[in-house]
């Protein structure tokens, strides 16, 4: 346990900050499992939505350091990746009948 003021002090700062961050990270895997549900139900248009509002929590949360910007710019990509692989997929499917 912390016995100087300054190390009881820093205690209490990382039990705050540790908290915010986690709220911050819940709301995003929370927001990309929204995101991956309008993917498994083939919903294009929900899906692009819920792309838009994953892509803008991802920067939120990157820009107060819970993650870092890479991460952020990595994941926002893959999810779109995997957006345009469902665009992609029934225009083929489409063609091959």
């Amino acid at each position: 346990m912390a016995h100087s003021l300054s190390a009881k002090k820093r205690v209490r700062q990382t039990l705050k900050r540790r908290a915010r961050n986690r709220a911050r990270k819940d709301l995003l895997k929370t927001q990309v499992k929204s995101f991956m549900a309008a993917l498994a139900a083939h919903d294009v248009p929900k899906a692009e939505k819920e792309l838009s509002l994953t892509a803008s929590r991802l920067g939120k949360v990157a820009a107060k350091n819970t993650i870092h910007k890479n991460a952020a710019s990595r994941k926002r990509s893959r999810l779109a990746k995997k957006l345009n692989t469902l665009k992609a997929a029934p225009a083929k499917g489409s063609t091959a009948k």
